[in-house]
C-alpha cells in the first residue's frame, strides 16, 4: 500500500530537477500524476513514461502557469477528463540572476509573475476540486534560502519566494478548514538550475562543509521526500508552515 494510493496529484514544473524528483515520488507511493510543462515536451513525456512503467496514470499538460487562462483550460480538463485533483505542488519557477541595480519592470514581473502569481491562481481555479477530495486537499510551494539571506544576484528571486511564504500562511487562514496549505524551502539542489547559479561551482564545492550531515549534497529527491510528507495524512495537522530542507545548512553556515 503506497501512502497516496487513490490520490491524483499535479506538478508544476515537473519536466526536470524537484519538480521531476517529486511526481515520480508520488507514482512510487500510488498516486497518479498530471505533469505540467511549459517548453520541455520532451522531458515531460519522458516522466510520464517513468510514472507509467510504475503502475500508475500519468498525465502531461502543458501550461504557462503564469497565466490565469491556460490555468483554467488545464482545470477544465482536470474536471472533464480526470474528475479528481486531491495535492497541488506548484514548483515551477524562473531565475534571471541579477542585481537590483540592474533590474527593470519586465524582470519584476517576470520573477513574480512565474514564482509567487500561480499559487493564488491555482488555488482559485482548483478550489472545488481539493475541497472534494476524500482527504484533505494540499498545496505544497518550494521556496528557497533567498527568502530569507541576501544571496548575489539573487535578489527578485528572493523576494518572490519570501512573497510566495506569505501567500501559503494567507491561503491556510482562508481555506484551512479543508486544505491544507505549506511550503517546503530547500537548499542548494544538486539540479540544472541549481548548476546556473553565480559560482555555482564553487558553491557545490563548499556546500557539504556548511551542511551538518556529512560530505554529500542534496539531490531532488531529498526534496521529494519533504513534499511527500506533507502531502500524506501525516501531516493534517501542519498548517501553514515552512519545512526546511538543507542539511542544516541554514544553521550551520
Amino acid at each position: 500500500m503506497g501512502r497516496l494510493d487513490g490520490r491524483v496529484a499535479l506538478v508544476t514544473g515537473a519536466s526536470r530537477g524537484i519538480g521531476r524528483g517529486t511526481a515520480l515520488r508520488f507514482a512510487e507511493e500510488g498516486a497518479d500524476v498530471i505533469i505540467n510543462y511549459v517548453s520541455s515536451k520532451s522531458n515531460a513525456e519522458s516522466v510520464a513514461e517513468e510514472i507509467s512503467s510504475l503502475g500508475r496514470n500519468a498525465y502531461v499538460i502543458k501550461c504557462d502557469v503564469s497565466q490565469e487562462d491556460d490555468i483554467n483550460s488545464m482545470m477544465n480538463y482536470i474536471r472533464t477528463e480526470i474528475g479528481q485533483l486531491d495535492i497541488i505542488v506548484s514548483n515551477a519557477a524562473t531565475g534571471g540572476f541579477r542585481p537590483l541595480m540592474s533590474a527593470g519592470i519586465n524582470n519584476f514581473q517576470a520573477a513574480f509573475g512565474t514564482n509567487t502569481l500561480p499559487m493564488i491562481l491555482l488555488v482559485q481555479a482548483a478550489k472545488d476540486l481539493l475541497e472534494k477530495s476524500r482527504w484533505r486537499g494540499k498545496v505544497v510551494g518550494i521556496s528557497s534560502h533567498g527568502s530569507h539571506k541576501a544571496l548575489e544576484q539573487y535578489a527578485l528571486i528572493g523576494a518572490s519566494k519570501a512573497a510566495l511564504e506569505a501567500i501559503v500562511r494567507h491561503w491556510a487562514r482562508e481555506l484551512g478548514e479543508k486544505i491544507n496549505f505549506n511550503i517546503v524551502k530547500a537548499g542548494l539542489v544538486d539540479t540544472d538550475s541549481g548548476r546556473r547559479l553565480p559560482h555555482a561551482d564553487l558553491l557545490f564545492q563548499e556546500a557539504p562543509k556548511h551542511a551538518c550531515v556529512g560530505n554529500r549534497l542534496l539531490v531532488p529527491r531529498d526534496v521529494a521526500n519533504a513534499i511527500l510528507f506533507l502531502c500524506t495524512e501525516e501531516s493534517d495537522m501542519v498548517q501553514g508552515s515552512i519545512l526546511l530542507v538543507d542539511g542544516g545548512a541554514d544553521i550551520c553556515s
